[in-house]
């Protein structure tokens, strides 16, 4: 953990680092900068970086959702899509195979929503951690949607990001505790980050996500919120 350089913007804060050449073995000097702005229901998340070396950079974030309201045990009413029309298998260590699947005719076909429970039982899943690759493109595009139907919150994720990592929370095992002392079991929130494909340095057939002197790493993430 480490502490970042924060500076108010105009609607939101600005966050500031230099991860020095070396640090956790990876080279460069790297400068990072990550913005957040909120403008109504629209949160952006945008991510800067600059290297002195040439240097693998995939910035992200692992926020938490439950659409349901804070406490609630599990996401299994969430109605969940992806606009993905292929996804990264996974060895047992969770890392890409190299293999790029179409989602088509699998359980990894979220093209159109899905109740998460339902869809869970029906292809007996332990639960989703996994790289989805999106539809090819530079410019904010959809990425994913979630709803609660019961509460008529929803959610919409647009990135200028290759992939969206889906994770179902199937390592929460209820030992977090949270705001009003509420505890997170398996499955009671789930992450929709955006991302380079994983391991990418070492699968030279995905999108390159190496940051060479000169050039700069920029990508934004907007979260659009909305109740019914």
């Amino acid at each position: 953990q480490v502490l970042w350089s924060p500076e108010v913007v105009p609607s939101g804060v600005r966050f500031f680092r230099v991860s020095p050449d070396g640090e956790e073995g990876y080279p460069g000097e790297l400068k990072v900068w990550v913005t957040y702005t909120l403008r109504g229901g629209e949160l952006a998340i945008n991510y800067r970086a600059q290297s002195s070396r040439t240097t693998p950079v995939s910035l992200t974030n692992h926020a938490y959702f439950n659409l349901a309201g804070q406490g609630s045990k599990d996401i299994y009413d969430h109605e969940i899509s992806i606009e993905a029309d292929s996804y990264l298998p996974v060895d047992d260590t969770k890392i890409p195979t190299g293999e790029v699947a179409a989602v088509q005719g699998t359980a990894f076909d979220l093209r159109a929503p899905v109740q998460l429970g339902r869809h869970l039982q029906r292809f007996h899943l332990e639960g989703f951690d996994h790289n989805f690759c999106l539809r090819p493109g530079s410019a904010r595009r959809l990425a994913a949607r979630a709803r609660h139907p019961a509460s008529g919150r929803s959610l919409e994720v647009h990135t200028t990001q290759p992939g969206l990592q889906f994770y179902t929370g199937n390592n929460l095992d209820g030992s977090l505790e949270g705001k009003g002392s509420a505890t997170y079991p398996k499955h009671s929130a789930f992450c929709l980050e955006t991302q380079s494909w994983p391991d990418a340095v070492n699968k030279p057939h995905f999108p390159e996500t190496l940051l060479r002197p000169g050039q700069e790493y920029d990508h934004t993430t907007w979260l659009l919120f909305a109740a019914a």
